[in-house]
């Protein structure tokens, strides 16, 4: 999508609540219930905002939390789209939450376990967490 390579860095639990400036999450339910977080530096937002829409942003803004939103959307769509097959209780995705700035944490439900993939690009590190929950 941005024509830039990632390279998978270190996967492991997560341990912080917030690794990075900015955070967009999506909820994710159905036969299981979840979230899905990418989390960026802002030099990395900005550089990934900026060559997805050809522009030359230099501070967060609406644009590029809606467009970080977007990412999370994209990434979380294309999970969806592989786990629902068959039968199977579909996957639904909620609207997609950007949360930014140095100062936030994120609350976890207590027993959360988060799965945390780090990843080095042509435009900067990134997070992927993700969570899942079988329905009861």
């Amino acid at each position: 999508m941005l024509n830039a390579k990632a390279e998978r860095k270190n996967v492991g639990i997560a341990k912080s609540a917030n690794p990075r400036d900015i955070m967009a999450l999506i909820g994710i339910s159905g036969r299981v219930r979840g979230m899905v977080a990418l989390a960026f530096p802002v030099s990395t937002a900005l550089a990934m905002v900026n060559k997805l829409l050809n522009a030359d942003i230099k501070i967060m803004d609406d644009t590029v939390s809606d467009a970080i939103a977007e990412m999370v959307n994209i990434v979380a769509g294309g999970a969806k789209a592989r786990l629902n097959t068959g039968d199977e209780k579909p996957l639904d995705l909620s609207l997609p939450t950007v949360v930014r700035g140095g100062d936030f944490s994120v609350e976890y439900p207590t027993n959360s376990v988060w799965i945390e993939i780090n990843f080095d690009s042509e435009l900067g590190p990134f997070t992927l967490r993700v969570t899942f929950e079988p329905e009861k």
